[in-house]
C-alpha cells in the first residue's frame, strides 16, 4: 500500500499585459485539502501482498509501502481494507473475480505507410456469464507501455477474444524482433471503472482524452487510489518474420 501526502498552497500567477500601459494581475487559486493516496492490491499469486487483509497487520518496508504476513488471495473471496492516517479511518472492500485463463498471445500485423506494424492479441475464452472485466499490462523489451488496455464483455460475451492491445506509443511501439510480455488481470467492476476513467483522461480516450478529474474509486473516507483484488497471469511472445 502506498500512501502519499500532497499539500497545495496558494499559487499566484502574475500576468504582464503589454498594451498602452503595463498591468499586473494576481490570480489566487483556492487551497485544496491534502489527499491521501492508497494503492492496495491482492492477487491469486504467491504473496506477500501490499494490502491489509482479514486480521492481518502490515509491516512497513520502505517508502510508505506495507506488506502482508499471512493473507492469501482466493477467487470469490471478499477482502476488507482499513487504513488509519492521523486519526482518520479509510475503508474499502473488494471481491476477487474468478480466473479466466490466458491461453496464448497472437501477433497481429498490418501495413502502415509501406511498413509492417504489430500488435498483440491476448487469446482467452470469455465465460458465458456476463460481467467479466479485464486489464492488460504490456511490456515491450522490459519497458512498460503506460497505455491502459481495459476490456469487458459487454460486446463479446461468451466469445474468444479478438481485440488487439494498443501497439504502443510514438516513443515505444511493438517492432520486429521485440519481446513482448503481457500480464492479464481479471478485475472487479469497480477496478474496471477506475482504470477506464483514467484511460479517458490520459489521451487514450476519444478525441485525445477528457479533462482530468479524480477517477471514481472504492475507498470510503475521501482518499484517492484503489483497492483491487485480481487474478494475474503473464505470457511472453517474440515478434519474428513468418
Amino acid at each position: 500500500m502506498m500512501m502519499h501526502f500532497n499539500f497545495f498552497k496558494y499559487l499566484y500567477f502574475i500576468l504582464f499585459l503589454f498594451a498602452s500601459c503595463e498591468k499586473v494581475i494576481t490570480l489566487p487559486i483556492e487551497m485544496n485539502d491534502s489527499k491521501v493516496i492508497i494503492e492496495a492490491n491482492i492477487t491469486d499469486q504467491p504473496g506477500p501482498y501490499f494490502v491489509i487483509g482479514t486480521k492481518d497487520t502490515l509491516k512497513h518496508t520502505s517508502g510508505g509501502i506495507y506488506k502482508t504476513n499471512r493473507i492469501r488471495g482466493v477467487y470469490g473471496n471478499t477482502y476488507y481494507l482499513e487504513v488509519k492516517v492521523d486519526g482518520k479511518m479509510y475503508t474499502a472492500q473488494t471481491t476477487m473475480p474468478m480466473k479466466v485463463n490466458l491461453d496464448s498471445l497472437r501477433i497481429n500485423s498490418f501495413p502502415v505507410n509501406g511498413e509492417n506494424r504489430y500488435s498483440i492479441i491476448p487469446v482467452y475464452q470469455d465465460p458465458v456469464v456476463l460481467g467479466n472485466s479485464y486489464r492488460f499490462i504490456q511490456k515491450i523489451n522490459d519497458s512498460l507501455d503506460g497505455i491502459y488496455n481495459i476490456f469487458n464483455d459487454n460486446l463479446n460475451n461468451g466469445k474468444i477474444n479478438q481485440r488487439p492491445l494498443n501497439n504502443g506509443t510514438e516513443t515505444l511501439s511493438v517492432k520486429l524482433f521485440d519481446s513482448v510480455s503481457v500480464e492479464m488481470q481479471c478485475i472487479s467492476p469497480a477496478t474496471h471503472l477506475y482504470f477506464y476513467s483514467l484511460s479517458q483522461q490520459s489521451g487514450a480516450g476519444p478525441g485525445g482524452g477528457t479533462a482530468p478529474s479524480n477517477p471514481p474509486n472504492n475507498i470510503i473516507g475521501g482518499a484517492l487510489g484503489l483497492f483491487s483484488a485480481h487474478t494475474s497471469q503473464t505470457k511472453v511472445i517474440r515478434i519474428v518474420n513468418k
